[in-house]
């Protein structure tokens, strides 16, 4: 498998691609802005239309629109937070110019006798990681490992951040600043992820490994790392399921072994409860049955 250029390249941005999401994902559940990741989800193909529609390069419109999304969520939320109400409005917006740059960029690829336009948009939608060139694999890996880079470095004041807002800013931290540079990471996240799985399959690699990883462990640090580890391991299984059956596209085998992931992790943890539910009973009955 590792013959193949394309696999090579699939494994290598693919890698970095999914420590990203893992680590960018961990503080998405962390903070309870799910909702901003399934809309980052829509921007993204949004952006990717208005590339499209404009006839340039379709990532520079991917990561502008994630970008620019985020920083607008920042400013109208508080605490660089962004509630429901202020994604919400937003979330419509986008979706709203969605069809309009899809209805200019199919009527102008109609009328000009290109053949791309399905080819194009199916890519946005839903990945094309066997399709990277080498220079598009350069360029993803060189933005993913500068978006791991940046996480890592304020890993520790954001944690505080997310944890306890209040307490952070009394303690000097730029909590407002902090939550700005979080949001334009996970824009940049978003588009990186676009080119792996695909912009309405975003949410599944960014939430699901840390999902699972806080299932498994209640320790931050290490539920941070579990979480790029989970995301890794997803991507490599993922990536040589799709090898072995060509019929499988690779963002669904990808998402499935994360959604297989989380679902252990969930059925283990209710057994583990269970278990220790009849010790905690007993102990508590038997001095009862004593007297």
């Amino acid at each position: 498998m590792l013959a193949l250029p394309f696999e090579v390249r699939a494994y290598v941005v693919g890698t970095l691609i999914a420590a990203a999401a893992g680590l960018i994902g961990y503080f998405v559940v962390l903070r309870s802005q799910v909702f901003t990741g399934d809309a980052l989800s829509h921007v993204a193909f949004t952006g990717a239309l208005a590339a499209l529609a404009a006839g340039i390069d379709l990532r520079i419109g991917l990561f502008a629109a994630c970008v620019v999304f985020a920083i607008a969520m920042t400013a109208l939320g508080r605490d660089g937070r962004a509630d429901d109400v202020v994604i919400g409005n937003l979330f419509a917006w986008i979706l709203g110019l969605g069809v309009f740059f899809l209805t200019v960029y199919t009527t102008g690829a109609s009328a000009t006798g290109g053949g791309n336009n399905g080819s194009s948009g199916v890519n946005v939608l839903f990945g094309s990681i066997f399709g990277l060139t080498a220079g598009q694999t350069t360029t993803a890996a060189i933005i993913a490992a500068a978006v791991i880079l940046a996480i890592l470095a304020i890993a520790r004041p954001l944690l505080f951040a997310s944890v306890d807002p209040a307490v952070a800013a009394a303690r000097g931290v730029p909590v407002r600043l902090l939550g700005l540079g979080f949001l334009v990471l996970a824009g940049i996240t978003a588009g990186e992820a676009t080119q792996a799985v695909g912009a309405l399959l975003i949410l599944g690699l960014l939430a699901t490994p840390a999902a699972t990883a806080q299932r498994l462990t209640t320790r931050p640090f290490l539920a941070l790392w579990a979480s790029a580890g989970i995301a890794v391991a997803s991507m490599w299984a993922g990536l040589g399921i799709a090898y072995a059956a060509s019929s499988i596209p690779p963002s669904f085998a990808i998402l499935a072994v994360s959604t297989g992931a989380y679902v252990a992790a969930l059925g283990g943890t209710a057994l583990t409860r269970q278990r220790a539910t009849p010790v905690r009973a007993g102990s508590a009955s038997g001095p009862a049955s004593a007297l």
